[in-house]
């Protein structure tokens, strides 16, 4: 069973649902969320670093209102995610003190995660509270999204998480066992998936169907996202939020649920994106030292470039050039174009003297880049 392939994992999302955060919608369910936080802290003790996904503030804001049925106006789900908010952080917060541990709540709406610089501004905090020993719980921002740009349901949004931070594991906590290979409620001889390859075509017929009352998604959803987070490498667990120690025992490479493997290497995924799917909004002119360095597997630093080339934001795709003027590479930058001219050619050390500021020592970090000629 490849469900050992988890318990390598040093980074994982785990991404829980709406009806398990809220015992169905009768209110938040405390015994539940202290739970997860004692197997988190577990994780936590064995050096593995853990953001949480946790839908639940439009459920838990409908049930402070008194609203059985999930309403379809955009504010009265913006109202009712804004009420529930304020109580599922004060939870989420309690409960994982009681480990000493502290957690962040950040709120997250599609275009934070497609536009570059906001994405690389997530990033970085996100990885900065990892490095910090804090716990992400990641929702979406429901106060403020519309249907243009809502991620559609937290599964969706697990994945893109661990794109984010290039996780190795995602763990979608369900209130079903597993993925079937058809509606066990409808069909009696359906049998639990053990494990199958993330993105197989199969996966979504068989996961077909709505989701609940309280939530938005279903099993489909689940599906899609573990074909989304494959894309970076990371591995799709589906498994009851209700079966004892699951978090922990999923870690452990225990074969618990279904596993949707990836067939792609983390670093592999990240590199081929950068490759073929970005399009370059500038041009750095490079010295025959950063040339030797980039292909050295090393990072571009300020002091390598001659020239920058358009007009780019932190964030952009830029092409890296060599002095023959072969594009050589091309990755993301750490600073705008008006600010790569200001510290071309000058030492790391004094980017801070120049800008007022120093974001990142490296002009490209090497994790942001890819090597093309």
């Amino acid at each position: 069973m490849s469900h050992t392939r988890l318990a390598s994992a040093r980074r994982l999302v785990v991404k829980v649902g709406s009806a398990l955060v809220t015992n169905n919608g009768a209110g938040l369910d405390l015994a539940a969320i202290n739970d997860w936080a004692r197997q988190i802290a577990h994780l936590r003790r064995q050096s593995k670093e853990v953001v949480l996904v946790s839908s639940g503030a439009i459920a838990c804001g409908m049930q402070r209102l008194g609203w059985v049925k999930r309403p379809h106006s955009v504010h009265e789900l913006q109202a009712a995610a804004a009420i529930g908010q304020m109580g599922l952080a004060q939870v989420y917060e309690g409960a994982f003190s009681r480990h000493g541990l502290h957690t962040a709540q950040i709120l997250l709406t599609h275009d934070d995660l497609a536009d570059r610089k906001r994405y690389l501004n997530a990033r970085s905090t996100l990885t900065t509270l990892l490095e910090l020993g804090v716990v992400p719980i990641i929702n979406e921002n429901d106060t403020v999204v519309t249907d243009e740009i809502k991620f559609g349901d937290n599964d969706t949004l697990g994945a893109l998480v661990a794109n984010l931070i290039e996780a190795e594991a995602l763990i979608i906590l369900t209130d079903q066992p597993g993925l079937f290979t058809a509606d066990p409620r409808q069909d009696p001889g359906a049998t639990l998936i053990r494990e199958a390859r993330a993105g197989d075509e199969a996966l979504e017929g068989m996961a077909g169907g709505a989701g609940t009352s309280i939530g938005k998604g279903g099993m489909i959803t689940k599906v899609l996202a573990a074909k989304r987070a494959a894309r970076s490498g990371a591995h799709t667990a589906i498994a009851s939020g209700r079966e004892t120690d699951a978090v922990i025992r999923l870690a452990a490479g225990e074969a618990v649920g279904t596993l949707l493997v990836s067939q792609t290497q983390p670093l592999a995924a990240r590199k081929q994106w950068l490759a073929d799917h970005l399009q370059t909004a500038g041009r750095l002119i490079l010295d025959a030292g950063a040339v030797a360095a980039l292909r050295a597997g090393k990072s571009l630093l300020p002091i390598g470039v001659l020239a920058a080339e358009g007009d780019f934001e932190r964030g952009a795709a830029v092409a890296c050039i060599a002095p023959d003027g072969k594009e050589i590479a091309r990755g993301l930058s750490n600073y705008g174009s008006g600010e790569s001219r200001l510290i071309a050619r000058k030492p790391s050390l004094e980017i801070e003297s120049i800008l007022g500021y120093v974001d990142e020592p490296e002009l490209i970090h090497r994790d942001n880049l890819i090597l093309v000629g």
